[in-house]
């Protein structure tokens, strides 16, 4: 087993977007040195001007795995992995580890963990549970799968960014179970907004009926958390729709191969499946949020 680092060591962070940043940023907080790297440069300067002596800028995604041991990386989709994995690997050897924080398909990581692997690097998934707020917080929940030494030797890490770390086993276990976890949060939030509309509709006070639910068997984190911008009719991006909708997707994939496979199909039409809530003219939004509900109710 390698010995975990040393805060004089540096370590590398790939993808400092809404999530990535909070999440380096309480590295550099408790003293751990970063090597980064952001598509989009502009997205580093924070980390730069409040820890100049701990925070390095690189640019390249190859220049920040050559001169660190660990890397992590938090890219946003499939295609940016796509476009930036390549320079990763060009680097990627013995002695060198990827930590990816991405939700991406089980597949993908399985892929990304044998193409490391093949170069004689280590991969650990380690996709997280929570959005922005808790990112800067610390307090994300690591859903990981992949080489064991390895999550032992970041836990520390892990602890600096997050509440709690679960190791489910092998390579895309941690995916998978980022997905339940969201199709589950999704249904939720869904029927949370449908019981928003429905009150409003019914002439009720929505900041009663978030007090109601509060003091109830269903008071949660998200009724706390999203209620009273429901309330507000203010959204604030926590967690962006293009996100959300690209979990739904790779979801509903894994449904087509899964024993619930009858619940959905992409030929399926979402207005015909039982428990759809109709509307005249649903937005993309709507269409979403009933998505997530119809998946949970059938």
């Amino acid at each position: 087993m390698a010995a975990a680092q040393s805060n004089e060591e540096a370590m590398g962070f790939i993808g400092v977007g809404i999530m990535g940043l909070g999440m380096a940023e309480n590295l550099l907080k408790n003293g751990r040195k970063l090597v980064v790297w952001n598509r989009t440069a502009a997205a580093c300067a924070p980390l730069l001007s409040s820890y100049p002596e701990l925070c390095t800028r690189v640019e390249t995604a190859a220049e920040v795995v050559s001169a660190c041991s660990v890397t992590w990386s938090m890219l946003s989709t499939l295609e940016a992995s796509d476009a930036v994995f390549p320079s990763v690997l060009g680097a990627m050897g013995p002695g060198k580890s990827i930590v990816d924080c991405a939700t991406f398909t089980p597949e993908r990581m399985q892929e990304i963990d044998a193409a490391v692997t093949a170069k004689g690097g280590r991969f650990l998934e380690a996709p997280v549970s929570g959005s922005k707020g808790p990112a800067a917080a610390g307090q994300l929940i690591f859903l990981c799968g992949g080489d064991k030494e390895l999550f032992a030797e970041v836990l520390p890490e892990l602890g600096h960014m997050g509440k709690a770390s679960f190791n489910f086993g092998s390579t895309g276990a941690g995916t998978r179970m980022k997905l339940v976890v969201n199709m589950t949060m999704g249904s939720m939030m869904a029927t949370l907004g449908e019981g928003a509309a429905l009150a409003e509709a019914s002439g009720l006070s929505g900041g009663q009926l978030m007090e109601v639910l509060e003091l109830g068997v269903m008071s949660s984190p998200l009724i706390k958390l999203k209620g009273p911008n429901l309330v507000k009719r203010k959204y604030p991006t926590q967690f962006p729709l293009k996100h959300a909708q690209k979990v739904c997707t790779i979801m509903c994939d894994a449904c087509s191969c899964s024993p619930c496979s009858h619940l959905w199909s992409r030929n399926t039409s979402i207005t015909s499946m039982p428990h759809f809530p109709t509307f005249a003219n649903p937005s993309p939004q709507r269409r979403l949020v009933s998505l997530c509900l119809a998946l949970a109710m059938d």
